[in-house]
């Protein structure tokens, strides 16, 4: 085991640090993993820069700090024998759903903060974390944002943090955004189905913070509200949590890695490269989560689909 004397330093106001003084590839000190823990939990993404890590350090990184998801639940083509990791590069959806894919998801994110997602809220039981790796990065462009959703919640004024501790939202792969009907990807979506009902306040199960927890990526609708107020509840809670003051930017390099507390943040991958001919491959896995628990203790329900685990459960229609 290493023992590294870790250094960690805060690179925003409200969210973000730089973790240095240590090799991910190797086995990590339980020092090392609690120091880690500690500084994810206060500073809700760390980042490590440099590294060298393939598919199976990087599983072996991740599962020191929990059981690890299938790739995702929408993809049914993992690296072969690596079935934890989900390869986020435009060209494979290019492959798997068609050369105009990336232009019809382009044209649903019709606003700035559209983008905005917590991972796989879908989920009833949506993931604790994710690791994510660069292995190729372009030298122009390609920067990740990440949000923290407790400064967001803290950030509301009393009256509205005790309104917002009462409701709950339907969460629906597609979420808010439309999507094109008689497509591969609805097809793919509407086999797989996954829909589920989480607090719009999450209780942190480790921290006992409170984060507001929805997002544009994923939540459809506010519950037992009007259409016309659930949409306003959700344009100020989005306009929230999208604040820059909440929200830190990482440029990726090839090594570099991210790991987010996605009980506690959203995050917004890149708009600045659709014009560019470059390459950008990262790879992530995904730590199993818990079922949400909102202020008042009601757990989130499942409406479709099934729990998001380390179990294949995609269905290729």
């Amino acid at each position: 085991m290493s023992t590294p004397t870790l250094s960690v330093r805060q690179v925003a106001g409200h969210i973000g640090a730089d973790i240095d003084g240590v090799d991910l590839s190797r086995p990590l000190s339980t020092d090392a993993v609690q120091q880690i823990k500690e500084a994810l939990h206060r500073h809700k993404v760390v980042f490590f820069r440099g590294q060298s890590l393939d598919h199976t350090a990087q599983i072996a990184f991740a599962r020191q700090f929990g059981e690890l998801t299938y790739a995702h639940p929408h993809d049914d083509t993992p690296p072969e024998d690596h079935p934890e990791i989900f390869t986020v590069d435009p060209r494979r959806f290019e492959e798997r759903y068609g050369a105009g894919f990336i232009d019809e998801y382009r044209k649903r994110q019709y606003s700035y903060f559209d983008g905005w997602h917590t991972d796989v809220t879908a989920a009833v039981n949506p993931p604790a974390g994710s690791i994510l790796r660069a292995e190729t990065a372009p030298e122009i462009g390609g920067d990740t944002q990440w949000t923290n959703l407790v400064a967001a919640y803290q950030g509301l004024s009393a009256p509205l943090r005790a309104f917002v501790d009462t409701l709950r939202a339907e969460h629906r792969y597609g979420g808010g955004r439309a999507v094109e009907r008689g497509t591969e990807y609805a097809r793919r979506i509407d086999g797989n189905l996954l829909v589920a009902v989480h607090p719009v306040v999450r209780v942190h199960p480790e921290t006992g913070e409170r984060a507001l927890f929805v997002n544009p990526g994923f939540t459809s609708h506010i519950v037992d509200v009007t259409a016309t107020e659930s949409r306003r509840i959700l344009e100020l809670l989005y306009a929230e949590i999208t604040r820059p003051e909440y929200t830190v930017r990482f440029r990726w390099e090839a090594g570099h890695v991210a790991f987010w507390d996605n009980r506690a943040t959203a995050h917004l991958a890149p708009r600045d490269l659709a014009h560019l001919d470059v390459a950008r491959t990262l790879h992530r896995v995904t730590l199993i989560g818990e079922v949400p628990v909102g202020p008042d203790g009601r757990e989130s329900e499942l409406v479709h689909g099934r729990p998001f685990t380390a179990d294949r459960a995609v269905s290729a229609v």
